[in-house]
């Protein structure tokens, strides 16, 4: 987490209420992308996943790939990073083994979001009213409970400035938006109509794991995705190897110019080439909801247990004092600028709240082999 960010988050929460809106913008811009912290901590509690030695790693595919997917096949790779721009969350490099599964070659569209919204009736987090008495109780004590009026439902989205600014400051940027949600990721005044092929975008954590089940699928854990993003490359920096990002010719989609100065949008998924395993979008365009409680020192951790298989990160939230309870993102977005995010690397941990979703992050799927069997023998289409 950002240095001094919960002592700004408890000022402006205490500030709320004096303007319309200002509630929930200030407890979810809190979750807006909070990256990384914590000097020393005590170990986070045992894994849900845990070492498998005993059995082969699952590397042959079961059949055919469901629409969309390709296969991954499992093996061991070193996860994390000591390099040049690695952060402690992302150290140490420690070996992991994780079993073959499918995965979305490209992140959940619009128009498949659109599908299972139809199929489903389901209301997204963004959409759903505002609850008060949770924003009461992520409050300080004392602080006067807001006015209905100014609860009503929306999001977050990237807001311009219009010179440049401190960039210690991502409140700057970031605008809560009343009628922000996945149909109209800027505000009611915007539309997906068209933008079939986009990302979907403004889903919380909780949208996409409905996604997930109604699929027959679930979210990768951050070791497969960080396995599959690397796309067979041991160690490399980015999903397309060592080179550094070339505007001239660029290799993702991330924020070009002055951050944050001048608008962004996502853009089609499968704009850039893919990595080694066929997967679009592994860098950039749209953060990616994963499975895993966010810990900053969940590798310090798995490193002293030896190579681990399929991990699947802390059983539960860190609550230790300061800390927020988030779930892992990785693969940046359009976002990410040298000057300011490097999330685009693919050992980059982000971290956002499970409740939260914002106009720049998104999801991706995954299948296992047993998930597959399930389908195949239900004759399941998706």
């Amino acid at each position: 987490m950002i240095p001094g960010l919960m002592s700004r988050v408890r000022a402006m929460l205490q500030q709320a209420f004096t303007s319309p809106m200002r509630a929930r913008l200030c407890v979810l811009t809190a979750s807006a992308l909070l990256i990384y912290g914590c000097a020393t901590p005590p170990p986070p509690p045992p894994p849900a996943g845990d070492v498998e030695a005993a059995r082969e790693v699952v590397t042959q595919s079961p059949g055919d790939a469901p629409r969309g997917m390709v296969w991954i096949a499992g093996g061991e790779f070193l996860m994390g990073s000591e390099g040049e721009h690695a952060v402690p969350a992302e150290r140490p490099r420690h070996p992991v083994t994780v079993d073959g599964f499918f995965m979305d070659a490209r992140p959940v569209t619009n128009a498949e979001f659109r599908e299972f919204v139809r199929a489903t009736k389901y209301v997204t987090v963004a959409e759903r009213p505002v609850d008060r008495e949770q924003i009461l109780r992520q409050m300080p004590r004392g602080t006067p409970p807001p006015d209905p009026a100014t609860l009503v439902p929306g999001s977050l989205i990237f807001s311009p400035t219009q010179h440049a600014v401190s960039l210690q400051d991502w409140s700057q940027w970031w605008a809560w938006k009343a009628g922000a949600n996945w149909q109209h990721p800027n505000g009611p005044e915007s539309s997906i109509d068209g933008q079939d092929n986009l990302p979907v975008v403004q889903v919380a954590f909780e949208d996409a794991v409905a996604y997930t089940k109604w699929a027959g699928r679930r979210l990768p854990t951050e070791a497969e995705w960080e396995y599959a993003a690397r796309g067979g490359l041991q160690g490399a920096e980015y999903a397309w190897g060592d080179a550094s990002f070339d505007p001239q010719h660029p290799q993702a989609h991330i924020y070009e110019g002055h951050f944050p100065t001048h608008a962004a949008a996502p853009k089609p998924v499968g704009s850039f080439s893919a990595n080694g395993y066929g997967l679009y979008d592994m860098s950039g365009n749209v953060w990616q909801w994963t499975a895993d409680w966010f810990w900053p020192d969940t590798y310090r951790r798995d490193h002293a247990r030896g190579t681990v298989r399929n991990p699947a990160g802390p059983d539960g939230p860190d609550q230790r004092e300061g800390a927020m309870a988030a779930k892992v993102l990785r693969g940046g977005s359009f976002l990410c600028n040298d000057s300011y995010c490097r999330g685009y690397r693919v050992s980059a941990r982000s971290s956002a709240a499970p409740d939260s979703g914002a106009s720049h992050i998104g999801f991706r799927t995954v299948m296992t082999v047993d998930q597959w069997k399930q389908r195949t023998n239900a004759g399941g289409a998706r």
